[in-house]
This record gives structure tokens, sequence and C-alpha cells, in this order.
């Protein structure tokens, strides 16, 4: 009986049942040599020990462009969006990928693909 019993209480922690952060939204903006990105995320922060903690621009070769920490959970606030200033692209970037990471399961495999204006 214990070991069935430690076996369920394994089986309830395992972050397989932990929500991965999604990128609902992309709004991106040019000023002069930088780009402004607003990235709407949704996921279910359930406090300081699962949350989504980050978002990230990536080029199509997979080389971060840009981070925005997300510096506390947004329990309150479902889906949230947050901004990032001043990114510099390289020339000849047109496209990027947006994706989030939340504390639990890590960087979601949903990515969001973005064209530059």
């Amino acid at each position: 009986m214990i070991k069935q019993t430690v076996a369920v209480l394994s089986f309830l922690t395992l972050p397989a049942f932990a929500d991965p952060a999604i990128v609902q939204n992309v709004k991106v903006s040019k000023a002069a040599n930088s780009y402004t990105f607003n990235v709407t995320i949704l996921h279910t922060d359930k406090g300081w020990e699962d949350y989504a903690d980050i978002w990230r621009i990536k080029d199509m070769d997979g080389n971060v462009l840009g981070e925005r920490v997300l510096a506390h959970p947004h329990v309150n606030e479902r889906p949230f969006t947050r901004s990032l200033s001043g990114v510099k692209i390289p020339d000849g970037v047109t496209t990027v990928l947006i994706e989030a990471h939340d504390t639990v399961t890590g960087w979601a495999s949903a990515t969001k693909t973005v064209q530059l204006p």
C-alpha cells in the first residue's frame, strides 16, 4: 500500500500536468534602427512555483535577438502583454520567432513566427 501511495503521489507531481506558456499574439513596430515587440502570453500562473518567466525573440537560425524577463507571476492577469523596446535586428532578417518559457515546463515547443514590418 505504501508503494502504491508513493507511486501515485510521484505521478501527481510530474511537470507533464503543467501547461506551457503560449505566445498568443505579437505586435511589432519599427522606429529608426530598432524594433518594439508587444507580446501577449497565456499561461495559468499559479504563483512563484509555476509562472511564465521569460519570452525571447530568435532569428530563423536560432540566434537570440532579445529577451524579456518577467519578474513576477501574473496570477490575476490572463493573458498578459509585455513589451521589449530597442531590439536590434540584423540586416537581412525579415522573420523572427517568439517563444515563451515557464518555470515548470521550460521553453514551450510552440512558437509564433512573425514577419517584421
